[in-house]
């Protein structure tokens, strides 16, 4: 495997270890800076919110700049964010570092993904892209745990550790990426934006919104969801984590092989359905640690699978605009993660911290009721998602 791919891919581990390990060290981050949990949770929204609202805006922003230029400042950007975040004295400053530190992840997620699939033949492009993706889906088999277990003394230890990971990321691409091919014509941000007014892009667009928002409804409050499981233990905590982690990897796995074997439609209605069940029961799952892994299993293996056949099917509407359209379904997962923390929240405030997760139960069933409302039974081609690299996150 090309050491200029595995680079790339060390980035993207970096910012997916950045945008969710803050889900494990909410109890820390709360009582060192004197706010609730779910005060802290919103450090996970507004890390999504920012990626979400600024990944567009900065690309049509940068459309002209080299590619290695987009590379080193999107990195240099966000290792500076998290150093901030590591010596933010106060939460207000804190929430602005984690802002920051989108701009970061925005400028460089999709240019490395643009870079990985010009590095290589056109038919081994799906490949490469797979690769530098798989570091954000490792970062959630790995770096959250560890993230989390890091951080179980201070959880500046773990802005730190992401600090490092992203100085080495960009240490490495100043020395071996010194020649990248041309970026493509720029695209607008009107542009960018047009496909929403097609009904079919639209509806597969507000999927992704729902059941992320479902999704990371709990994920980023697991920590009150298990409580009674881990007994506020960091160890436990990690142990649920690194579960998770490694059934999203599976489900990832899963997930390509049954869009292409049953079709998207069933995919999304099955996993929705599947996470939709375990939610309602994690009030009770979450009592025990066998029943906190019974959810650590369930819920990342479906939702993960979900998560390959989203973008599957909006590339499926239009092969040849399909980096374009991936690019929306990326914008729409943030939003549905930054709405995710704000649902939770409140959720827990309404129903209290067992209870929350039938929120996430009904919101995965309005997911699957969208999904059904906006598919057809046909499956979703495959082949362009392969190409479609180059404006994915």
């Amino acid at each position: 495997m090309p050491v200029r791919l595995l680079l790339l891919a060390l980035g993207t581990f970096a910012v997916g270890t950045d945008s969710m390990v803050v889900a494990g060290i909410l109890a820390p981050v709360a009582a060192d800076l004197g706010v609730s949990v779910p005060a802290a949770g919103q450090l996970v929204t507004v890390f999504a919110l920012g990626y979400a609202l600024l990944a567009p805006v900065l690309a049509t922003l940068t459309a002209r700049w080299p590619r290695r230029r987009l590379l080193l400042t999107g990195l240099t950007v966000f290792g500076a964010a998290n150093a901030l975040s590591a010596l933010a004295p106060t939460y207000d400053l804190l929430l602005a570092t984690r802002v920051l530190a989108a701009g970061g992840a925005a400028l460089y997620t999709p240019t490395a993904n643009a870079v990985a699939t010009a590095l290589v033949a056109p038919e081994r492009r799906g490949r490469a892209l797979a690769t530098v993706l798989g570091g954000m889906t490792v970062a959630t088999a790995l770096g959250v745990p560890l993230g989390t277990w890091v951080g179980r003394t201070d959880w500046r230890l773990t802005m730190w550790l992401v600090t490092a990971l992203g100085a080495a990321a960009l240490a490495g691409i100043a020395l071996l990426l010194r020649e990248l091919p041309a970026p493509s014509a720029a695209v607008g941000l009107r542009d960018r934006l047009a496909p929403l007014g097609r009904p079919r892009v639209l509806g597969a667009a507000a999927t992704t919104l729902v059941f992320f928002l479902a999704f990371q409804c709990v994920y980023i409050y697991l920590s009150t969801a298990v409580a009674g499981a881990t007994g506020g233990d960091a160890g436990r905590l990690s142990l649920v984590l690194l579960t998770a982690g490694v059934m999203s990897v599976a489900g990832s796995w899963l997930g390509g092989r049954l869009v292409d074997r049953v079709g998207v439609r069933r995919v999304l209605l099955a996993g929705s359905a599947a996470a939709a069940a375990t939610f309602a029961a994690l009030p009770w799952l979450g009592r025990s640690m066998p029943g906190a892994l019974v959810y650590a299993v369930v819920v990342p293996l479906a939702g993960w699978a979900v998560s390959v056949a989203l973008p599957h099917r909006l590339a499926s509407i239009d092969p040849g605009s399909a980096p374009l359209l991936i690019s929306l379904n990326s914008s729409a997962l943030y939003l549905g993660t930054a709405a995710g923390g704000v649902a939770g929240s409140w959720a827990i405030a309404v129903l209290g911290g067992r209870w929350f997760p039938l929120a996430a139960a009904g919101l995965a069933l309005v997911a699957a009721g969208v999904a059904a409302a906006t598919t057809r039974d046909a499956a979703a081609g495959a082949p362009a998602a392969a190409e479609a690299g180059a404006a994915a996150a």
